[in-house]
């Protein structure tokens, strides 16, 4: 051969697509075929396949396994039939399996060129006839040959033919032919057990097998439903019919020297693996009317009778398919269709996810769920969308107007080339895989075989990824499309909901006023303005980010009074459409009635929700002066404090719309509110002293200063604490007794008054109850009463109480005089003596026993319960007060940093101060979590399985953990309960295991 037809030769091959040219020429000059067909038009053949080289070599083998006369006759037809030499060559090209399975049975090669379709009454024909006729070979190796002789049929039409038009066809073949393969297989089993004539046996296909849309390679989902024949008692036919059925399972899924066909899994049956494998009709009836879940009935929207008694079957699913219909109206439907799709994800390997052409972002799955979601919703009223299969269901709901048109072809198209790149992955190896391939060659070959032809590797990448993103967002319009147009009366392709349907799906979705949703939607969407025509684009993402959070009406409701309170603010809109931030409002707005509640009455706090690093608390310093900045603008004192609560409402937006994001910790989130609340008091206290001195025309004759109590003052401050505080003055040397005392009176006074003014934002208590004498004695002392009182009556409770104070507001120098003066008392050389132990142990049972409300219980109260804040707090400070004089450490106004110095000194061990860290971190997050949710003060665990899953979900649980929310905190709370016991009381230590509660 002359160097430049070599050339031409090597360059003919390339552009076929070869990548071993030299191995390809050596290969074409071993065929021979020459005198029956040119070389260019078998390169020009070979190079329409998926993989010219796997094409030719395959070829090669197939002629070599042959006798002269076959080899013969084959090169005939492939000469001179191109459709015969098309379909060879491409499943030679395609498939190592097949191409495996033809060497070892080259008579088969005459069935690619007659490959046709056949319907299941003819397959099943075919098999039995087949596994019949089978001479010496046995009856599973028969059935194997023969099920991959009509495999080949199949995936010859498929890969000559428009794979994505026809793939419904080619999913309905395999689907037929799995029933067959299982008809088969149920005679084989007949033949083996003698009196299998004493039951009815129904193979009922689940999945894609009853779909009608199966995969080349995958596990076959079957429940078995047995009867007795006549005159035989139950239990005998139901172990006939098992002994069946497990063979018919073997004779599917057993390895011989023909491999197998596929596992036939029968887990979707009532109970599971754990359940019987074989049930009457009646028995499959009162399982699915009495134990069955939401999951359970959206399997069974794809049951169909695919092989056995063809009567039987026709009676199961006259049984079981008004259950299905009825599923919508479960309680709790709409948590468990979430939980079943977190289990979904939640099960992919994570080096998987982003390969899953079925359970990943924007995979099968996405468009399966949604479709059978909207059968589920509306199939209940609606007969005529009750289909099996995907394309047949999302056809049916386009034409019923409950999917618009423009999606419901965009989705077909999209599940069409899905499915297609799952065929052409499995039909390579004949494996069960739903992953694109990593490799480069496994990549070229599939992109060739899509019709990819430049950078085949890198177009099919590119191709899949954009139709995952199509997935994910058609799943998005799905859903919430047409019921858009349906409540706002718009056009979607001519495709409306009726009024009724709108509803069906509201409360599908969770909605649990459905009416007052659509109200919320029209006002949102009707017209012609920018708003509505944003809102209208917007609002179908924002119902399903409402639905997934545990009180969608709440929030579309808050939602609707933000957008009208902010109208046509081209920011919001903006802000809306391009921004992160949507979703985030939507999470908040209904998870949280407290921050709902603050936005509605500051709409223009959204904002912040655009920016990320606004939802970080500010410093002390700077929440104060912007405080003192809004103060400075009024004259009035009443209208100067409403700025400075305006302000503390937005700092109070920022921590609670970070703490629900997920940005926070628990000591970020009581620092930022302990700041606030502090800076509130500073500026407040500032304003009172100014009109107290205007009044009195002449400056204040005393220092002032605010003492923060109790969590106030361990800078441990939740969403629902009181300001709990004491007051000090300190007169000027040449001041009056009398004259500071009313001057310090009078500011007190009209520092409570102000902040209890009423106004849109969260109240803010002053309680002053821990004060001298309690609510009996003066408000405010000075600094020298208060050290005459502490000399002289002071009480242990006093001292106990004083271990947390700390100055908050006013007077810095007074604050600290205030500090060295109560240090000797609440830190006591020497510790405390027996009968001061003895005082506090006995007022803490008092507490215990006249402080929970009535009809309050003791395991579930947070403050006061057994295992609650307070028994936690108060065995820590019994140790502050014993030990804080020699262990420094302990002289913090906080619970858990004394609590670990006290575990590093010793004075408790590890495992007890954990037991107690815990309790008191749950009960902390759980109290701030039900203000969140509910949007007032909770003491206890609710009652309400709805509060315990907005609560739950606060604290990142998943939906419907109320109970398990229950359990986690009773546990806690009774093991920090027997370590208070042992600490506090001094009882003897019990197990602090984690046996249930």
């Amino acid at each position: 051969m002359s160097p430049d037809r070599g050339q031409s030769r090597s360059g003919e091959l390339i552009r076929a697509g070869f990548t071993n040219t030299a191995r390809a020429e050596q290969l074409l000059g071993e065929l021979g075929l020459g005198d029956v067909l040119a070389d260019h038009d078998l390169v020009a053949a070979l190079g329409r396949t998926a993989d010219p080289d796997q094409a030719l070599l395959g070829l090669l083998r197939l002629r070599e396994e042959m006798d002269a006369t076959h080899r013969s006759e084959m090169d005939s037809t492939t000469a001179q039939d191109e459709a015969f030499r098309t379909r060879l060559l491409a499943v030679l090209g395609s498939s190592t399996a097949l191409t495996d399975h033809l060497v070892r049975h080259p008579e088969q090669w005459r069935d690619v060129g007659n490959a046709r379709r056949r319907d299941a009454a003819e397959l099943a024909a075919t098999l039995l006839g087949e596994v019949a006729a089978r001479g010496e070979a046995t009856a599973y190796d028969a059935l194997r040959v023969a099920y991959r002789r009509q495999v080949l049929q199949i995936a010859a039409l498929d890969l000559t033919e428009d794979s994505v038009e026809q793939m419904p066809a080619t999913g309905e073949a395999l689907a037929d032919l799995a029933g067959a393969a299982l008809e088969t297989a149920l005679r084989i089993a007949q033949d083996e057990h003698e009196g299998a004539d004493q039951c009815r046996l129904a193979i009922i296909g689940m999945g894609k097998t009853g779909g009608h849309e199966l995969n080349y390679i995958s596990d076959v989902d079957v429940v078995f439903v047995a009867e007795p024949a006549e005159g035989v008692d139950e239990d005998t036919a139901l172990a006939m019919a098992t002994a069946l059925a497990t063979s018919t399972m073997r004779a599917c899924s057993a390895a011989t020297a023909e491999g197998s066909l596929w596992q036939v899994d029968a887990a979707l049956r009532p109970e599971g693996k754990n359940g019987p494998l074989v049930r009457t009709v009646d028995s499959h009836r009162t399982y699915y009317e009495r134990w069955a879940k939401t999951w359970e009935f959206q399997a069974l929207l794809k049951a169909r009778p695919v092989a056995g008694d063809p009567e039987l079957g026709a009676a199961y699913i006259d049984a079981v398919s008004p259950f299905v219909w009825q599923a919508s109206t479960r309680d709790n439907f709409v948590e468990d269709v979430q939980a079943m799709r977190r289990r979904v994800e939640d099960n992919v390997p994570a080096a998987e996810a982003d390969r899953q052409l079925k359970l990943g972002p924007g995979g099968l799955r996405d468009i399966e769920f949604s479709v059978q979601l909207l059968q589920l919703v509306h199939g209940r009223t609606d007969d005529r969308i009750r289909y099996r299969g995907t394309l047949a269901a999302l056809d049916a709901l386009s034409r019923r107007g409950y999917v618009g048109r423009a999606d419901a072809h965009e989705l077909d198209s999209a599940y069409r080339l899905l499915r297609v790149l799952e065929h052409r992955i499995q039909l390579s190896r004949m494996r069960r895989t739903h992953l694109m391939p990593t490799s480069e060659d496994d990549l070229r070959r599939l992109g060739r075989g899509m019709g990819l032809r430049t950078d085949p590797a890198d177009s099919v990448t590119r191709l899949w990824r954009q139709k995952a993103r199509e997935v994910r967002r058609l799943h998005e319009r799905l859903f919430y499309r047409p019921l858009l147009s349906a409540v706002a009366r718009l056009s979607d392709d001519d495709a409306r909901l009726t009024p009724t349907d709108a509803r069906e799906r509201l409360s599908a979705l969770g909605f649990r006023d459905p009416a007052g949703a659509i109200q919320h939607i029209q006002a949102l969407t009707v017209g012609v303005s920018r708003r509505a025509s944003m809102q209208r684009t917007l609002l179908p993402v924002m119902l399903q980010w409402f639905a997934s959070e545990a009180d969608p009406d709440a929030g579309l409701l808050a939602f609707r009074r933000i957008s009208e309170a902010l109208g046509t603010s081209p920011w919001y809109l903006k802000q809306l459409r391009e921004g992160s931030s949507a979703q985030q409002l939507a999470k908040v707005l209904a998870s949280s009635r407290y921050v709902a509640a603050m936005l509605e009455r500051a709409p223009a706090s959204v904002a912040m929700l655009d920016d990320p690093d606004a939802l970080r608390p500010r410093s002390r310093a700077a929440v104060q002066a912007t405080m003192r900045s809004a103060a400075r603008r009024h004259a009035d004192p009443e209208h100067a404090v409403q700025a400075v609560r305006a302000v503390r409402r937005t700092e109070l937006i920022r921590i609670a719309t970070a703490d629900l994001v997920g940005d926070l910790e628990l000591d970020e989130v009581e620092l930022g509110l302990t700041d606030i609340m502090a800076s509130t008091m500073q500026t407040v206290l500032e304003i009172a002293i100014a009109k107290v001195a205007r009044q009195s025309h002449r400056a204040l004759v005393t220092r002032m200063a605010v003492i923060g109590m109790g969590r106030f003052g361990g800078r441990e401050v939740g969403y629902s604490s009181d300001a709990d505080v004491m007051f000090v003055h300190d007169p000027e040397p040449d001041a009056s007794e009398q004259e500071a005392q009313e001057q310090a009176l009078a500011v007190v006074t009209e520092l409570r008054r102000l902040l209890q003014l009423s106004g849109p934002d969260p109240a803010l208590t002053v309680d002053a109850d821990l004060r001298p004498e309690g609510k009996g004695g003066p408000l405010v002392r000075s600094l020298g009463s208060y050290r005459a009182y502490y000399d002289r009556w002071s009480e242990g409770w006093e001292a106990q109480a004083l271990l947390r104070a700390t100055p908050v507001a006013g007077d810095e120098a007074l604050g600290q005089e205030f500090l060295e003066l109560i240090n000797p008392l609440r830190w006591p050389e020497g510790g405390l003596s027996q009968a001061a132990i003895r005082q506090i142990r006995t007022l803490k049972a008092r507490m215990e026993a006249e402080r929970i409300p009535r009809g309050g219980d003791r395991k579930t109260h947070f403050k006061l319960g057994h295992g609650g804040l307070s028994d936690v707090e108060w065995t820590v400070q019994l140790m502050q007060l014993e030990h804080a004089a020699r262990v420094p450490g302990l002289r913090h106004p906080g619970t858990m940093t004394p609590l670990r110095k006290a575990a590093e000194a010793g004075l408790i061990s590890e495992e007890n101060a954990e037991i107690l860290r815990e309790a008191w971190v749950l009960a902390t997050r759980l109290r701030n979590a039900s203000v969140l949710w509910r949007g007032r003060p909770v003491d206890s665990l609710p009652s309400d399985l709805r509060d315990g899953d907005g609560i739950g979900r606060i604290l990142g649980l998943e939906a419907g953990s109320g109970p398990v929310l229950h359990d986690d905190y009773r546990r806690a709370a009774r093991r920090a309960r027997s370590v208070v016991d042992e600490c506090l009381y001094g009882t003897p230590p019990r197990d602090n295991g984690t046996d249930n509660a």
